[in-house]
């Protein structure tokens, strides 16, 4: 299962850590694009498998954040 990012954006803040349990709703990543900021929220329960991203990485459109198990 995995979390993907719908815009071109730069990642300001990850909220989870490896073995965190996430919930539906949950704020998992921070978004900033154009000095706004855009929380990704999880469609989906889980425990964070792999974290593919790191604060201040530009990410692209549709790119893998998280990996949930």
């Amino acid at each position: 299962m995995k979390i993907k990012t719908e815009i071109q954006a730069v990642i300001w803040k990850i909220n989870v850590k490896v073995g965190q349990k996430v919930d539906i709703g949950d704020t998992v990543v921070i978004l900033e694009s154009m000095k706004m900021e855009i929380p990704i929220e999880s469609e989906l329960r889980g425990i964070v498998k792999e974290i593919l991203i790191n604060e201040g990485d530009q990410v692209n459109e549709d790119q893998e954040l998280i990996i949930l198990e």
